[in-house]
Formats: C-alpha cells, sequence, structure tokens
C-alpha cells in the first residue's frame, strides 16, 4: 500500500472527488481527517473507518483563518501529524457573466476556493518542514488555463492555486516537501450531474476521450501524488481531463447556453 502509516487531511470530503479521495487514500493504508462545511461528511469519515483505517471529522468554513486552525488542531489531537494535506474544498456555483458578477460573489469564491488552501497550508506546513516530509496536493481546474464563460471568480481562484503550489514548491522543497495541482476536466461528480444537460454533452463532445472523468480516477491520481514514489514531483501541474485541454472551446461557450445558471 502506497500510504502506509501516514495521516491525510481532505478538505471538501462531504461528496465527490473529496470523498473518492478519502475512501481511495484509506485504501492505501492512510488515516484520514475529513473536512466540510457540511454535515454530511459524518458518512464520508464513517466509510474510511468501514475500510479499518481511523478517521477524524471537523466541520467547518475553510475561509475562515480561525475556525481553520481549531478543525486542523482537532484533526491532529485525534490522528496525530498531518503528513498529507489535500486542498479539495472549493465552490462552483456563482455563474454570471463578468459585468453582472456580484463583488460578493466574486469575493467569496475567491476566499473559498484559494484562501482556504492558503489557510490550510499555513497550519500545516511548519510542522511538515519540522519532520522533512510532507505532501501538499491543490485540486485546480482546466479553467486555471482556459478561463470558464460566465465563472470569472472559479477561473481565477483556480489560476491562483497553481501560483500557490509553485511558490510553496520554491520555499519549502529543501525541506522535503512536494506540492504540486491538479486540473480536472468536467468530473462525474454531484454537481456536474446538476449542470443543464446541453453544457455538460458540450464538454464531452469537446474532451477526445468522450465521456466524463470518475471520481476515482483523480482520487488515484491523488493518492499517487501523496506517496513516497512522487517525491521528485514538485510544483507541477498535472491535467486530468480526457484531452479536454487540447482543444480551444470552453464550458458555456456555446450562446444557447449563456445565460446565468446556478448549481446549488
Amino acid at each position: 500500500m502506497l500510504l502506509t502509516g501516514k495521516v491525510v487531511l481532505i478538505t471538501g470530503a462531504a461528496r465527490g472527488i473529496g470523498r473518492a479521495s478519502a475512501l481511495v487514500l484509506a485504501g492505501e493504508g492512510a488515516d484520514v481527517g475529513v473536512v466540510d462545511i457540511l454535515p454530511e461528511v459524518e458518512e464520508t469519515a464513517a466509510a474510511v473507518e468501514k475500510r479499518g483505517r481511523r478517521s477524524a471529522v471537523a466541520v467547518f468554513d475553510v475561509a475562515d483563518p480561525v475556525q481553520v486552525r481549531e478543525g486542523v488542531e482537532k484533526i491532529r489531537g485525534a490522528l496525530g501529524p498531518i503528513d498529507v494535506l489535500v486542498n479539495n474544498a472549493g465552490i462552483v456555483n456563482n455563474v454570471a457573466p463578468i459585468a453582472r458578477m456580484s463583488h460578493g460573489a466574486w469575493e467569496r469564491e475567491l476566499a473559498v476556493n484559494l484562501s482556504g488552501a492558503f489557510n490550510l497550508i499555513q497550519e500545516v506546513i511548519g510542522p511538515m518542514a519540522a519532520r522533512k516530509w510532507g505532501r501538499i496536493i491543490n485540486v485546480s481546474s482546466v479553467a486555471a488555463v482556459g478561463g470558464l464563460h460566465n465563472q470569472v471568480g472559479y477561473a481565477a481562484s483556480k489560476a491562483g492555486l497553481l501560483g500557490l503550489t509553485k511558490t510553496v514548491t520554491l520555499e519549502y522543497a529543501r525541506d522535503g516537501i512536494t506540492c504540486n495541482a491538479i486540473l480536472p476536466g468536467l468530473i462525474g461528480t454531484e454537481l456536474v450531474a446538476a449542470m443543464p444537460a446541453e453544457i455538460r454533452e458540450s464538454a464531452v463532445a469537446s474532451t477526445p476521450a468522450r465521456r466524463l472523468g470518475e471520481v476515482e480516477e483523480v482520487a488515484h491520481l491523488i493518492a499517487f501524488l501523496a506517496s513516497e514514489r512522487a517525491g521528485f514531483i514538485n510544483g507541477a501541474e498535472i491535467p486530468i481531463d480526457g484531452g479536454m485541454r487540447l482543444n480551444v472551446s470552453s464550458l458555456g461557450s456555446r450562446r444557447e447556453v449563456r445565460e446565468t445558471w446556478r448549481l446549488e
């Protein structure tokens, strides 16, 4: 197993990529602390324990540094020092053209998707450096490099994660810490299933693989990057998108799907 004896903290673990990652990493021998703002994250913890691994839960808003500090201490107190951080928490439902995007929506998306990752890194990086070992995986998006119609906050925040990733590498690689970003394309999460069918079908049509990605495929990439085997991969941006980045069209670019839509 890739992660025997390691303690992992995963944000956004109530569903989707975060939940799948918690289960896959537990299957690789890790004890897993799961974090979300949704209380359903308790179900993920129970599923981890059914796989024979320890788990701990903290429910908090990653955008709030005080809540982050308290939540990380709770996970650390239950499981021990954190070896691996997976910054997966994010929101994707602020949808409007730039001219109609509210300042509140913009600020909230950056606070969760970008500042949230920064807050978590600040809490774990010092102890990782002291132990001379750590893994940080930031879940970005293909939107970070290609933009996204009607979702300027999402695209900008995911692009910001790439700069954060590289800076962590520059400052901490000498301390045995790796920090990498993965860039998923359209993955078959609950939120994607709730998208208008036209947007989903358009994205699949522009993906050479001609299908949605599976959450477990992303989770297995995260597991590899969290392992000893990935020790010389650092500051990388790794797409997992079925080749979507090779096409020039972007999600929501067709005229008939440009109207504002929201995901709950």
